[in-house]
């Protein structure tokens, strides 16, 4: 190919790149190189195409092979730029630098600008490579350059200058010393270029070049030069200055050029930080200490991580003493200097040091020390080793300390820290003269030194030679300390010490004290001091002031003596609730200060928190045990809170430690609160004793403090407390020397008039002590009053002086004091008094009561008592009135306005007396409330009004006039009457030993009195209490004693005789009373009573005959008809029972407790008639009746178990409902609940609320001394052990059947004589229920030793034979294997039954004992015999068991296959018989059992299947269920029946009827 040839594809590759047809460029080149390698423009069209197609590699290689062919040309080298331009990787920067230098070679001599630029791009890689010095030489080059170019302008010129100055004033830290150079030539060239001056852009530029400057240090002059003119031209401008400045304080440099500069830039900007550092400096070379650290605080507000500020901070934190102020500064500035080791650093570590040394605390010497050890060369230090000295004294290290001066003072003698260490080393071993002698060389060598002069002043004072020459030494050198260092703390603290202690000078002591703790806020010593000798002083405020700069700035849990002393402050003046603030804070710092405590609980009892002082003053006392104050504030307390018992034990807790005259006196005043309280309650005999407790404290007090009032007016009190207490009670031991009866040191007892009397000399003793005391006055007028009121009642005395006495005493007290209502009233009582009896002046003193307090109701209820008893009815009432609005809690308003209303006759008159009984104990309250309960109680003819509903039913009135007169006849012993009615209400409420006491004790007062027949009436009622005590012997003398006129006399007697057996007295006894008798009811009762005693001598026509004569009286009485039907029942002449219930029935419907035994009868009569499911019924149907008739509910209770056990669960409702209904019958109402849940087979996993157990433990609970509650308790633990055993569980009450059988034993005895035949029968039903227990757990030889241990003692009982044979039996047929009976045993067993044979359950055991070994005829026989004995016994439950069982039996054979035709007959015959007599699921289960077995697929098999399962009535056995639903679903699975099958599970699943559905999958695997 020609050259023509290369031109041409040259061409066309041109044209190629033109277009973007990069590949054909590729093609076009590649034919140029095949006829040319070398070139030049292929090379770079190839470059050019690579490049555009991605394809770097062939580009870099096809430049690289053009700029090696020709270097001198461009293209080449322009394209290897943009390629490197474009490139990310490392290496490209480095080559690309190379072409920049390349093409700036080849530009600089033939195209100025393209050089320009290029140069301006190498100028931006050489900065991103940190080649500054490169960068520099590039910019001088480009301004030489410039320069060198004709008609340039200075503009152009100073672009460039600053454009350098841009590039690299960022990077001075970084730059070198040429650089740098370079930069201050390019900073002073374009200050020279620039034409405006001054300018902004000027300013900026100076203010630039300053900064740069700033950080060179050795450019000090040029900086200075251009600040200066910076300044000059700009005086406003505070930037310069601010920089000079930075420099002086990082330079040290404190001449007065400096601080010429630092004043100029704080005038103009006072608020920079610079300018207040300097300032500060300047103050701390001055010794203004103060001034210095405001100065630099101020700065480091603005400036905060000044290292240079915090260094010049602390080391005037440290001048000032200011130690941990210090410490926190130097702490600062060594976190900011980390990594720095410049002087700065060094001086933060050394000012650190010193502060830490000089704290004087153990963890600041530690913290020094440890300082210590990493710095290295202590020892050619002699300040550190120094300091290394005092923090090994202050950690109490001698010896080690010794050796640090000993190696200070060696290397380097006479250095003064070295003698101080020494001195303070002697110190320390109480060396005082050789630390005097070492503090004194020192102080030689540095006179000026404050801090010598106080350790000197300080050992002076502390030397033994305590005399006034040495303290005034101390004194010269503390003061030569003071004037040299003003800002030691301790200096003033030992001067105030000087001044209080010393010389007695406050004012100045609290100068000093003040001044100390300025300079030292932590100084508590010193602030305290202050604190009290101010409050002592009088300046409060001074105080005040000084406490309040301390807790302003507190921090929580600090400054507790600040806290402490104000919170005392503001308790004395009284501002409790910032008291209570104050001490709270002080308790934050230390919680465990008792004094605080204290204070704290004194505060909470001024502001009345009577609690939270208890509380405080509990744990003051807990942290101080001694303190006697706690436990006395605690017991004050308590006393104010009314808690006498409490505060009693606490004062006698105090009594243990010392006779506390407070405690006495308070433990006195508890008491006698006490005795109060017990009075109010009638506790006399407890008050007796609480006030003979009380004069034996208060004399204690009395002794130590005879000049006390209080004291006495408090032993004047307690004597005369006992006024109310019934004078043959009131006997109280009182010493000797309180009473004036020798000896003195014993003590006697003195009666009710002498401890009044002495009363009265303690009021005269206290009187003597404070004469005009009205309140004493007042209570000695009173105390002769109550001696009046006692010596009245007694015979031959003349109280009238007395009467007297009390008046003038009570006017004495009004004269002193006319303005109490109080004085008043009492003046009023005195005057109303028989003997006085001055209405008038009564009247005015309770009308001047009301007036002087109008809220006053004694004196209204006073005034209320004087209108009524003048017989003023209606201003009487608006007196009580106004009183019971006054206070509705007062007892004697309402009960002036019961005797009110009943004088008018009013129906309320016994609510009042009612609502008075409950307000308190008042004597004539609670005996007029009595009568009128008794006097309602005795009128018959309105029991079922309204009024007697309300008042003695729905109030409970029986029960509360019973309680009220107990407490009236404890006090009032001698009313005849209150006793009659006390046995009454007694009698009514089935008290019997206490009315028989109430009657006793009438008859013993009326025997001394004239009235005979009240004593009559009175002897009826103790010897009809007596027979209802069961004291008939006693009975019958008393009713001997009567004149035997009044037929209730006569009838007590022969029921007295009667009861002791002695009944042909009785019968005569009854035969007079028929003489007497004068009604015919009177008669019918009389001759029934004769029947029942002919029926107990076995006299049946005689019995008969009378009962007969009974009823054919014109007005026969219930009574008599109930006992002839009774007397049927019993015999079994079922016709005579029948007639005579019919008679009574017509008689009309029975009210009363005949109600109950009226359905008894009937339901007994049902029973032996064999109507058993009658029975419930009948009870049902008087319940319907008579729903509110809780006997009835507990009477269906107790049947429905024994004829319906089937519904055992309504019976449960029954006799919860009679628990409810009646608390008498509650009792056993309750068991029979119990009963009726075992009979219906709840249990625990059951129910666990409502179940046999739980029922039967509440029974026993609530009557432990009843044998069938704990037989009951014995059946429900045997149901949950046998609930235990079939779930599979471990029982958890075995073991408890010998315990429990015991335990009836033991209570049947006490039932023998009421009923022998229950006695006998409860233990032979808890041994079989304890035989049958043995039997369940597998224990048949503790069985069989208890049946033998029971005919050990008695031998002829054959129901224990019969057990023990059964035992034995059964313990055979689990040992033998075949369990084959031996025929012997067979007839043993036999015979066994045969000698209980009135036991249904011991035939159904030997039918099961025949059944067992296959003689199926023989049991078939025994059950029914079984049958037959229970239909003779009239046993209901017997004869189904019989009859089921018997079914049973023949069924069996029947499922077996073996279906001979007489068991059909056998099992439908039983089935039949059982449906006579009641319906019953289990024996509906056996019909459709046989069904099922006889004809599978019949109907009738399924109607009875379904109707088990389906339309079961409620309570039905879940197993009779099961077992319906596995037999129905067996029968429509022949059917092939689905929908019923799905009918079926769905009944089942809700029943949870696993083995249903068990069964259903194995019939039904893929269903």
């Amino acid at each position: 190919m020609s050259r023509k040839e290369v031109k041409t594809e040259l061409k066309r590759a041109r044209d190629a790149i033109k277009n973007k047809e990069f590949k054909e460029v590729l093609k076009h080149c590649k034919d140029v190189l095949k006829l040319d390698k070398n070139n030049y423009n292929a090379w770079v069209f190839i470059g050019v195409a690579a490049s555009e197609l991605q394809q770097p590699d062939q580009a870099l290689a096809a430049y690289r092979k053009a700029t090696e062919l020709e270097p001198e040309q461009l293209l080449a080298w322009q394209g290897l730029a943009n390629l490197y331009d474009k490139s990310n990787q490392a290496d490209s920067k480095a080559e690309l630098l190379k072409v920049y230098q390349t093409l700036c070679t080849l530009y600089e001599m033939s195209d100025k600008t393209k050089w320009l630029e290029v140069s301006k791009k190498l100028v931006e890689i050489y900065q991103s490579e940190n080649n500054y010095l490169q960068v520099a030489r590039v910019f001088q080059k480009l301004i030489q350059v410039k320069e060198g170019e004709e008609g340039v302008q200075n503009l152009e010129l100073l672009e460039l200058w600053m454009e350098m100055t841009r590039v690299l004033q960022s990077t001075v830290e970084d730059q070198d010393n040429e650089t740098q150079q370079h930069l201050i030539l390019a900073f002073e060239r374009a200050l020279e270029l620039t034409v405006e001056v001054p300018s902004e852009a000027h300013r900026s530029l100076s203010e630039n070049y300053i900064k740069f400057l700033s950080k060179l240090p050795h450019e000090v002059v040029k900086l200075k030069v251009i600040c200066e003119g910076t300044l000059f031209l700009y005086p406003t401008y505070f930037y310069p200055l601010e920089v000079l400045c930075e420099h002086y304080m990082k330079t040290g440099d404190c001449s007065e050029e400096a601080f010429h500069c630092f004043s100029r830039l704080s005038e103009l900007d006072p608020g920079n930080s610079v300018a207040h550092f300097g300032l500060g400096v300047k103050a701390l070379l001055e010794k203004k200490y103060e001034d210095a650290i405001r100065s630099i605080s101020l700065g480091l507000k603005q400036r905060c991580c000044s290292v240079i500020g915090l260094c010049n901070l602390s080391q005037a934190q440290l001048k000032m003493h200011r130690y941990s102020d210090s410490i926190t500064s130097s702490s600062q500035g060594l976190k900011l200097s980390v990594g720095k080791c410049d002087d700065w650093t060094r001086n933060l570590q050394r000012l650190k040091l010193e502060a830490l040394v000089r704290t004087g605390r153990e963890q600041d010497a530690e913290e020094a020390l440890q300082i210590l050890a990493q710095i290295s060369n202590v020892s050619k230090d002699p300040v550190l080793l120094a300091l290394q000295g005092r923090a090994l004294l202050q950690k109490d290290y001698r010896e080690e300390a010794f050796q640090v001066s000993l190696e200070l003072l060696s290397s380097h003698p006479g250095f003064v820290e070295g003698l101080t260490l020494k001195g303070l080393i002697h110190v320390a071993q109480n060396e005082h003269n050789q630390a005097e002698e070492s503090f004194l060389e020192a102080l030689s060598r540095s006179p000026e030194n404050g801090e010598i002069y106080f350790l000197l002043g300080h050992l002076y004072w502390n030397m033994r030679e305590e005399t006034q020459r040495d303290r005034k030494r101390s004194y010269t050198h503390l003061l030569k300390a003071a004037k040299l260092d003003p800002y030691l703390c301790s200096v003033f603290r030992f001067l105030g010490h000087y001044y209080r202690d010393v010389a007695k000078d406050q004012g100045r002591a609290i100068g000093c004290y003040r001044r100390a703790f300025e300079l030292d806020s932590t100084d508590e010593e010193s602030g305290a001091a202050a604190v009290d000798l101010s409050m002592e002083q009088g300046d409060m405020e001074g105080a005040l002031t000084v406490l309040q700069s301390v807790t302003e700035t507190a921090a929580p849990g600090s400054n507790k003596w600040a806290w402490l002393r104000r919170g005392l402050f503001h308790l004395k003046i009284g501002q409790h609730q910032q008291a209570i603030a104050d001490l709270q804070a002080a308790l934050k710092a230390d919680p465990q200060d008792w004094l605080c405590w204290e204070c704290l609980g004194d505060a909470y009892l001024n502001r009345r928190s009577f609690t939270a002082a208890l509380k405080t003053f509990a744990k003051a006392y807990v942290l101080q045990p001694t303190s006697i104050y706690s436990l006395y504030k605690t017991a004050s307390i308590k006393q104010i809170l009314g808690q006498f018992k409490d505060a009693t034990v606490a004062y006698k807790q105090i009594l243990k430690q010392e006779d506390y005259v407070p405690a006495l006196k308070g433990l006195g005043e508890c008491l006698l609160a006490l005795a109060k309280s017990a009075l109010e309650d009638c506790l006399d005999g407890r008050a007796i004793y609480l006030i003979q407790s009380s004069i034996h404290y208060l004399f204690r007090a009395v002794q130590q403090r005879p000049d006390l009032s209080c004291l006495w007016k408090l032993l004047g009190d307690a004597c005369t407390s006992s006024k109310t207490v019934s004078p043959n009670q009131a006997r109280v031991l009182v010493p000797g020397a309180l009473c004036g009866m020798h000896p003195l040191d014993q003590s006697f007892k003195l009666d009710h008039r002498q401890l009044l009397t002495l009363g009265e000399r303690c009021f005269g003793r206290a009187l003597k002590l404070i004469p005009k005391a009205p309140s004493l006055w007042c209570d000695l007028g009173l105390n002769y009053y109550y001696q009046f009121r006692l010596l009245s009642s007694l015979p031959g005395e003349d109280p009238q002086s007395l009467l007297e006495k009390a008046l003038q005493c009570v006017k004495k007290a009004v004269m002193l004091d006319s303005s109490n209502h109080t004085y008043w009233n009492t003046l009023g009582v005195v005057a109303l008094t028989k003997g006085i009896e001055n209405f008038a002046l009564a009247q005015h003193s309770f009308i001047k009561s009301v007036t002087a307090e109008p809220n006053n109701v004694v004196a209204w209820s006073n005034l209320g008592a004087l209108y009524l008893k003048k017989g003023n009815i209606e201003f009487s009432h608006e007196a009580f009135k106004i009183a019971q609005s006054l206070e509705p809690l007062y007892v004697n308003c309402w009960i002036g306005q019961a005797i009110i209303a009943e004088t008018v006759g009013s129906y309320d008159t016994m609510d009042l007396f009612r609502h008075t009984t409950e307000l308190s104990t008042h004597t004539e309250g609670v005996k007029a409330y009595a009568y009128w309960v008794c006097s309602t109680l005795l009128d018959k003819s309105n029991r079922d009004s309204g009024l007697y509903l309300y008042n003695i039913v729905q109030m409970n009135a029986v029960l509360a006039a019973q309680v009220a007169l107990s407490k009236y006849t404890e006090r009032i012993q001698v009313d005849p009457d209150a006793f009659i009615m006390l046995g009454y209400l007694n009698t009514h409420l089935q008290l019997k030993k206490q009315a028989t006491e109430s009657y006793h004790r009438a008859v013993k007062l009326l025997q001394a009195l004239p009235y005979t027949e009240k004593l009559s009436f009175a002897l009826r009622c103790y010897g009809c209490a007596l027979s209802n005590d069961g004291q008939y012997e006693e009975a019958m003398h008393i009713y001997s004693s009567t004149p035997m006129e009044v037929l209730h006399d006569v009838i007590g007697l022969a029921l007295a005789c009667f009861r002791t057996g002695r009944l042909p007295e009785s019968i005569l006894a009854y035969e007079k009373a028929l003489a007497v008798a004068s009604t015919e009811k009177g008669k019918a009762y009389i001759f029934s009573a004769l029947a029942l005693i002919q029926h107990r001598l076995d006299s049946l026509v005689n019995a008969k005959t009378l009962l007969f004569k009974c009823s054919m009286l014109k007005v026969p009485v219930p009574e008599s008809l109930q006992s002839l039907c009774a007397l049927g029942l019993v015999h079994g002449d079922l016709t005579l029972a029948s007639a005579t219930l019919a008679e009574l029935l017509k008689m009309g419907e029975p009210i009363g407790g005949a109600v109950e035994e009226c359905c008894l009868l009937t339901c007994t009569l049902l029973a032996l008639q064999g109507k058993y499911n009658e029975v419930h019924r009948e009870a049902a149907r008087a319940i319907h009746r008579n729903p509110g008739n809780s006997s009835l509910w507990a009477l269906l209770s107790r049947l429905v178990p024994q004829y319906c056990p089937n519904k055992a669960e309504g019976g449960a409702v029954a006799g919860c409902v009679a628990c409810h209904a009646s608390f008498s019958l509650g009792k056993r109402a309750l068991l029979y609940s119990g009963v009726n849940h075992l009979a219906s087979g709840c249990h625990s996993i059951k129910d666990r609320r409502q179940n046999a157990l739980k029922t039967i433990q509440k029974a026993v609970l609530l009557c432990p001394e009843d044998p069938a509650g704990w037989a009951g308790l014995m059946a429900a633990c045997h149901t949950e052990n046998t609930v235990s055993l079939l779930r599979g569980a471990t029982p958890q009450r075995e073991g408890l059947e010998r315990a429990l059988m015991t335990l009836v034993s033991e209570k049947v005895k006490g039932l023998q004589e009421e009923d022998g035949l229950l006695a006998q029968a409860l233990e032979g039903w808890v041994l079989q229920q304890a035989v049958t227990g043995f039997k369940q757990s597998g224990q048949y030889d503790q069985a069989e030793a208890l049946c033998s241990q029971v005919l050990s003692v008695s031998p002829e009982h054959p129901v224990v034979f019969l057990m023990l044979r059964q035992v034995q039996c059964e313990h055979l047929l689990l040992s033998v294997t075949g369990n084959n009976v031996p025929p012997a045993v067979m007839n043993q067993l036999s015979a066994a039954v045969m000698a209980n044979h009135t036991s249904v359950f011991a035939w159904h055991w030997l039918a099961e004992v025949y059944r067992s070994q296959g003689l199926l005829t023989q049991a078939s026989m025994v059950y029914r015999q079984s049958l037959q004995l229970a239909s003779q016994l009239g046993d209901y439950n017997g004869k189904i068991s019989s009859l089921l069982r018997l079914a049973l039996m023949a069924l069996i054979p029947c499922m077996a296959g073996v279906c001979v035709s007489e068991w059909q007959d056998l099992v439908l015959e039983a089935c039949t018989e059982v449906l006579k007599i009641g319906s019953s699921p289990v024996n509906l289960l056996f019909q459709a059992l046989l069904q099922f077995f006889v004809k599978l697929g019949g109907r009738e098999t399924r109607r009875l299947l379904e109707r088990i399962v389906y339309n079961s009535p409620s309570g039905t056995s879940e197993t009779v269920l099961s077992v319906a639903r596995w037999y129905l679903l067996r029968h429509l699975h022949t059917k092939d029946d689905l929908e019923q099958i799905d009918t079926l599970l769905m009944v089942g699943l809700e029943a949870e009827d696993t083995r249903l559905l068990d069964f259903h999958r194995r019939l039904h695997p893929f269903s």
